[in-house]
């Protein structure tokens, strides 16, 4: 009587071999099959060449960092979440409202409210917005102000406190920034990749205030879209338009 051969899987070498000519997607779908061929389909033989042609800063660390096939995923799932389009924020202008005072060490203080979709862009489509003052407040000899930015829902729904701090004035001019928190979890913790700015101008009184949210990567302003991005995870965590 004849015995039933027994299919067995083809010896590692095999599986190599045949493995260097399969893209990658079916390489990933074949390291699926059993633990024999996931050891084969993963071997830094077959990955490091693949890592160096699409990511060819990755293929350069050490080999003690991850194997090549774990460095691909990451860097492949990171390219992949850069090019989904982002979605349109949940704010717009018209929900904003900007609050600005600025006080002097004898506690004089100035301050005003205004609707963001009002305010002057500067530049245009940046988060930068430009507050004008009519020569209020303060005279020439100010050397040492505190100033405070907060945005508020609309409604006063909520608010945000984007800046308080002191600083000096220095030829009319004071310019301040202050550290943003990241959105999500441990706020207080991680610092985001984006800070408040504040430049007061003053001519016989202060006579104009710019405020924005200022990138740390490339010290340029954020564009509009952004902005209202990062507002909404403070602004819009309890509440909805």
């Amino acid at each position: 009587m004849e015995t039933p051969s027994t299919t067995l899987s083809p010896p590692w070498e095999a599986l190599i071999l045949v493995a260097t000519y399969l893209d990658i997607k079916t390489l990933a779908i074949s390291s699926c099959v059993s633990k024999s061929w996931f050891s084969s389909m993963s071997s830094d033989h077959i990955w490091k060449p693949i890592l160096a042609t699409h990511f060819p800063s990755l293929s350069t660390l050490p080999p003690s960092t991850a194997p090549s096939h774990r460095l691909f995923a990451i860097a492949h799932a990171a390219a992949k979440r850069r090019r989904q389009k982002l979605t349109k924020p949940n704010l717009s202008l018209a929900d904003l409202i900007f609050t600005i005072s600025i006080c002097t060490s004898g506690s004089r203080v100035i301050s005003t409210a205004e609707h963001c979709d009002t305010l002057f862009m500067d530049p245009p489509g940046v988060f930068r917005f430009r507050v004008g003052w009519d020569g209020v407040g303060f005279d020439e000899g100010v050397k040492e102000i505190k100033v405070m930015w907060n945005v508020v829902l609309k409604g006063w729904r909520g608010v945000f406190t984007m800046m308080e701090c002191e600083g000096k004035v220095h030829g009319g001019e004071g310019w301040f920034s202050q550290d943003l928190p990241a959105p999500g979890c441990c706020l207080n913790a991680v610092a985001s990749s984006v800070v408040a700015d504040l430049k007061v101008e003053m001519c016989g009184g202060v006579n104009k205030v710019s405020v924005g949210i200022l990138s740390v990567v490339n010290w340029r302003y954020v564009d509009l879209e952004d902005g209202l991005r990062y507002l909404q995870h403070f602004l819009l965590s309890c509440n909805a338009l």
